[in-house]
């Protein structure tokens, strides 16, 4: 079994769990329209009870921001590392590799995507420069990879286009709630073939 498929089948921890719900609560809420005993409910366990998982509300939220940015970059060096290994190591197929990757954040963290948005401002302002560096290397292996695509685009142009890429695909927290949207698959398929789309548009010059 590879590491990605270990990945979605590991069981969730406690503290995972945890991670979820403040997600989907402060996303829905706004981060001072949830209590530590909301949360906790939504867990089955007693408000307090959270204290020994988490000191409070605010390490929640950086662990969620600080962690998806990690997660994100790790993800993307690691489907560039293994598809470069394999028989098809393109970078035509990597840059789907780091889009189907993306997709998958876009389709399965919403939360996320809207807690970014709304409260990245609160966080630590060392927490706040961290996830802007873990961004920016996340970035930078996109860079990387489309302009092996697309040799004759500039460096400033591919970078402006992933992130044009990036606000394409992370814009499902405004398609509607998740059970109005298309079937998974089908929805993946579009938000793949608009990212490709994008980079040969960017690509032709």
């Amino acid at each position: 079994m590879s590491t990605r498929a270990a990945a979605r089948v590991a069981a969730p921890t406690r503290r995972e769990q945890i991670l979820k719900e403040a997600a989907r609560l402060f996303a829905e809420r706004g981060f001072h329209g949830v209590g530590v005993d909301e949360i906790g409910a939504a867990v089955g366990i007693s408000g307090p009870g959270l204290y020994r998982h988490f000191p409070g509300k605010d390490a929640m939220l950086a662990e969620l921001l600080v962690g998806i940015s990690e997660r994100l970059l790790a993800g993307g060096q690691l489907r560039v590392s293994e598809d470069a290994a394999s028989a098809d190591g393109s970078p035509e197929a990597l840059l789907d590799a780091l889009i189907e990757g993306h997709i998958d954040f876009a389709l399965d963290d919403r939360p996320l995507i809207t807690l970014h948005d709304r409260e990245l401002d609160r966080l630590r302002d060392t927490d706040r420069k961290r996830v802007r560096r873990l961004q920016r290397e996340y970035v930078e292996v996109w860079v990387a990879v489309v302009r092996d695509l697309y040799p004759q685009l500039p460096e400033h142009e591919a970078r402006a286009t992933v992130h044009a890429v990036f606000g394409l695909l992370n814009s499902t927290p405004h398609l509607g709630r998740p059970g109005a949207l298309p079937g998974r698959a089908d929805t993946a398929a579009l938000l793949h073939r608009l990212a490709r789309g994008a980079f040969a548009a960017a690509g032709t010059v």
